[in-house]
């Protein structure tokens, strides 16, 4: 058997070879930290340019993450206040009344110091406030959500002017209470009665929102806001010029003239003037109270075509406001008119009987004749939506030259308003159809 081999020493089994190893890892560690003792010294040499250049592109990262954000947070934004289909196809005019107590009504008839009167039904005695509380909801789509502070940066050195008669000025007044409480300064706002002029000046935005009293679109024997008589009309077939003054140099003008073209009787007819009597050549003929409407659409229209600067102004005529006047449309008693109403009428596709949507057409008709030269005028179709709300009128809650008395406020048949609107109400949508088309059509 032979012997076990004897394992090789290596030199690590070796005391003299091991002092020799360690003496050579001291050396070589002093060198390492020699090289490392330099290298850090020349870091700390470059270190102040290194942390500045660093804290630097962390500056360019948070500006840049920040930005990021407000893009975001504007894109939010727009989303918000945009229609969900801001194409022509999303139709506002078709949809439904929803009851909103939260965001409706959108400012205070009580608080808004530019109403008037004969459309402030709750403070003269009307109780129930549901009229405040209703919100247009299209089809299928959302109104953008109105923005006061936009509007009127929308409207800085400019002007915008309603023509028309009472249910313009109506829609006027809503307009002005709906942009007035985002100035509550007093000082950088006033309102200014001139005649058939009635002026909204926001001083910040150096904005201008007119009402102009011109009721049958031509001259007439109504051009009077105050004294002029209801049922007996004349028009001056070839005379707009004292009006159109008024309006020449508005950047947006909004025109409406539909009830006073309305028959309050059955025989009911109008006169039109040609000529002058200064001339000695006026004479009168009689004509129905339709024949009326168009002879001033074709005279309106003539003026809009020769005088209207198409790249600078922009042409609105609103649709017709229904009156409710005859409660049994509805299955109400005609003696109490629109009285007590308090919720809008559900039934789709209800017209009330005094709406003449055969108006529209022809004020379409004529006004798609400027389309040759350039010259737009938009619809404000808000007919449909006000044929529901038998509801919203001022009824026997107003007051227009005085506080009616107990004994009329009992008269509805006599006495109530189921013309014009409450405020806050109705005239509210109309404006935010405006405020749709002039911010995103």
């Amino acid at each position: 058997m032979k012997p076990e081999a004897t394992p090789k020493m290596t030199v690590l089994g070796s005391p003299v070879g091991l002092r020799s190893i360690l003496n050579s890892l001291v050396a070589f560690s002093i060198i390492v930290s020699f090289i490392t003792f330099l290298f850090y010294q020349g870091q700390e040499r470059n270190m102040p340019m290194a942390i500045e250049h660093e804290h630097q592109e962390m500056q360019a990262k948070v500006v840049a993450h920040h930005e990021q954000l407000r893009v975001k947070e504007a894109q939010v934004q727009l989303t918000a206040e945009l229609p969900n289909d801001s194409k022509e196809e999303c139709n506002w005019s078709t949809g439904r009344w929803v009851y909103d107590n939260v965001y409706r009504p959108m400012y205070s008839g009580l608080k808004c110091a530019f109403i008037f009167p004969e459309l402030s039904c709750d403070r003269y005695g009307r109780k129930d406030v549901m009229y405040q509380h209703w919100r247009w909801q299209p089809h299928g789509c959302d109104l953008p959500r109105f923005n006061a502070t936009r509007l009127l940066e929308k409207l800085r050195n400019k002007r915008l002017v309603f023509v028309g008669d009472s249910l313009n000025r109506n829609q006027w007044v809503s307009l002005v209470c709906m942009v007035e409480a985002s100035i509550p300064d007093d000082r950088l706002k006033i309102r200014v009665f001139n005649g058939s002029l009635i002026s909204f000046k926001a001083f910040e935005y150096n904005a201008t929102i007119d009402f102009y009293w011109s009721p049958l679109l031509v001259e007439s024997n109504s051009d009077d806001p105050i004294i002029h008589r209801v049922e007996y009309r004349i028009i001056r077939a070839d005379k707009i010029e004292k009006h159109a003054n008024a309006w020449r140099d508005a950047d947006i003008i909004i025109f409406n003239s539909y009830v006073w073209w309305r028959k309050h009787k059955a025989d009911m007819r109008m006169k039109v003037m040609y000529g002058s009597f200064e001339d000695g050549d006026a004479r009168l003929e009689e004509v129905e109270m339709v024949d009326g409407f168009e002879i001033a659409l074709k005279k309106l229209t003539e003026w809009l075509g020769d005088n209207i600067d198409k790249n600078r102004t922009r042409i609105f005529f609103a649709g017709s406001s229904p009156t409710h006047s005859w409660a049994s449309n509805w299955g109400g008693v005609n003696r109490n008119k629109c009285l007590n109403e308090k919720e809008p009428i559900y039934k789709v596709g209800y017209k009330a009987a005094s709406t003449d949507y055969s108006m529209m057409e022809k004020a379409k008709s004529y006004f798609g004749t400027l389309e040759q030269k350039g010259i737009c005028v938009e619809i404000l179709n808000i007919t449909e939506l006000s044929d529901y709300r038998k509801d919203g009128h001022p009824t026997v809650f107003r007051k227009q030259f005085a506080v009616l008395t107990k004994e009329q406020m009992a008269n509805p048949a006599s006495y109530a308003d189921c013309t014009h609107w409450c405020l806050p109400g109705v005239p509210d949508v109309w404006n935010e159809f405006l405020y749709g088309y002039l911010m995103y059509k």
